[in-house]
């Protein structure tokens, strides 16, 4: 480590709001690591819909971090996660990112587990063996209204304050009566706060993202965060029809910061995100009774943001793999009972995000290597375009700068 490098609190202290953050932020595997062990291993992440686990014994699995974790659904039917690690020699018990088993069962020895995780079979352990005792270690997992959070903390933090503001936002959606249409997991080569500024904009679609643009609007008033919390009255209008109609509406954000809710309207005529701005699936998904009410738009920093419209839902998973790389998971939800080439065409439904996101992989890649040069400086911020972007890189700020209060840290 480099003697003379400021340390951490001295970056976060000469930080600027507005502006973007210096090169040690986006860079520093020191830093990477203070983000995962205080954000990432302490706060609660989004994981998966439940209903891609719709089966018993249908199990996905996740790596945060230097942490293998599975997610499983049980034979009473509950979803839990544990730790994807052989409590006899720690060998990973599931490989595959998802699959379907009948019992959890090492790969290495056949260390056999129930899937609420209790093991039931371990070869010639000898008489004193207790294998009450080396059950698999659980993980916190929360089923917020069809979509599974966890959090790696022994201590985790407040989750029902997030759950009681966008509840009542998020049920109409019915998510229990989904089912996957398609997921995509791309690697962006970025840090994943790069990831993040870039979506809390759209400054940038215009000239970026053609397909997005035929229905998502560019107006920075939707894609922002308004200081003062005021909205025009063209905003409030739609916010007002829509809660009338039994879908809510007004936009709604955390006083830490950490999590925000709106409904918000897409360009005029589009009700979905698709080329002709038509829905994208002729079977709803909810009980949103506006054909036009728009996205709900809902994120939980630091792992996700989502989009929930009347006919179909969309969920992101951002998950941090190094100083520079990050892996985003996108999920399309329909109705159980959509019947593909009958209620929706899958790449009809897709393509709008598979377009965007591959758009968006270029875009902070570009950015993170000229981020990487010696002569990047950070620059403003728009206020009228980026106040997303200011949002986000605040609270991230005031986040570790309460992590780190105790410490006193070199960034490399």
């Amino acid at each position: 480590m480099n003697a003379a490098s400021p340390s951490i609190q001295e970056l976060l202290a000469r930080r600027v709001s507005g502006y973007a953050l210096e090169q040690p932020f986006y860079t520093s595997p020191t830093i990477y690591q203070l983000d995962l062990e205080h954000i990432f291993y302490q706060e609660w992440l989004y994981a998966t819909p439940a209903c891609q686990l719709a089966k018993t014994g249908s199990y996905v699995t996740m790596r945060v971090g230097a942490y293998e974790v599975i997610v499983v659904r049980g034979r009473d039917g509950e979803i839990r996660a544990f730790y994807n690690s052989c409590r006899h020699r720690g060998s990973l018990i599931c490989k595959a990112r998802e699959g379907h088993v009948a019992k959890l069962v090492c790969p290495y020895h056949q260390w056999t587990y129930e899937l609420d995780g209790k093991l039931i079979w371990a070869n010639d352990m000898g008489p004193d063996f207790n294998a009450s005792k080396h059950g698999l270690k659980p993980v916190n997992l929360r089923n917020f209204d069809g979509l599974i959070y966890i959090c790696l903390s022994d201590t985790p933090p407040d989750f029902d304050a997030f759950a009681r503001l966008a509840r009542p936002y998020l049920e109409i959606h019915d998510l229990k009566d989904s089912k996957v249409a398609f997921t995509s997991t791309i690697i962006e080569k970025a840090n994943w706060k790069l990831v993040w500024e870039n979506n809390r904009e759209c400054y940038h679609c215009s000239s970026n993202h053609p397909a997005l643009c035929r229905s998502f609007p560019l107006d920075p008033e939707v894609a922002g965060v308004q200081a003062d919390g005021r909205v025009s009255a063209k905003l409030q209008a739609h916010f007002d029809r829509c809660s009338a109609a039994g879908a809510p509406a007004q936009f709604q954000l955390a006083d830490d910061g950490q999590y925000r809710v709106a409904r918000m309207p897409l360009q005029e005529k589009a009700v979905s995100y698709t080329m002709d701005g038509k829905a994208a699936v002729a079977k709803n998904l909810g009980r949103v009774a506006p054909p036009d009410a728009g996205s709900l738009l809902m994120f939980h920093y630091p792992s996700t943001w989502n989009h929930f419209l009347p006919d179909h839902s969309l969920t992101f998973r951002v998950l941090p793999i190094s100083a520079t790389e990050t892996e985003v998971t996108t999920t399309w939800l329909v109705h159980k009972e959509a019947v593909e080439g009958v209620d929706y065409d899958l790449k009809r439904l897709t393509e709008v995000w598979i377009a965007t996101n591959d758009e968006d992989r270029e875009i902070v890649e570009n950015n993170q290597l000229g981020i990487l040069s010696p002569a990047y400086i950070p620059g403003p911020y728009s206020p009228g375009q980026e106040s997303g972007v200011t949002q986000f890189v605040d609270w991230y700020a005031a986040w570790l700068e309460r992590a780190l209060a105790p410490l006193q840290v070199a960034a490399e």
